[in-house]
């Protein structure tokens, strides 16, 4: 039973966001919310993947069309993109943005949602 858990929680979701030296949006991104986005629910549905824009693409997010503009933030599971947000809006409008993609994330019955039906399972079972 561990191990299917385990598998389903080895697929979940991340925001990764790609950056670039120099980026002011970045700088701003990383003061005023980078700090404490772990310990959001946000941050830990979907833990932040920082991404140099300017090197080379990990081969496990080839599938995601890059942009030109940084910071890009794009909200992925099981190799798909759920959605993105394209600069930093500030404080108030990211972590609006952030909500409607993790409703989103939630709406799509992904394996995040499906490995908290399993745990609740276990527990039930006690």
């Amino acid at each position: 039973m561990f191990f299917a858990f385990a598998g389903l929680q080895a697929r979940a979701a991340e925001l990764v966001m790609f950056t670039r030296a120099g980026c002011e949006w970045c700088a701003a991104f990383e003061r005023e919310i980078a700090p404490v986005y772990g310990k959001t629910d946000e941050g830990r549905r979907a833990p932040l993947r920082r991404v140099d824009f300017d090197a080379a693409r990990p081969a496990d997010l080839t599938f995601i069309e890059v942009e030109r503009l940084t910071p890009l933030f794009v909200l992925i599971e099981n190799g798909r993109e759920i959605g993105r947000i394209r600069g930093y809006p500030g404080e108030d409008h990211f972590w609006g943005l952030l909500g409607a993609l993790i409703d989103k994330l939630d709406k799509s019955g992904t394996s995040a949602e499906r490995a908290r039906v399993f745990e609740k399972s276990l527990h039930a079972r006690g």
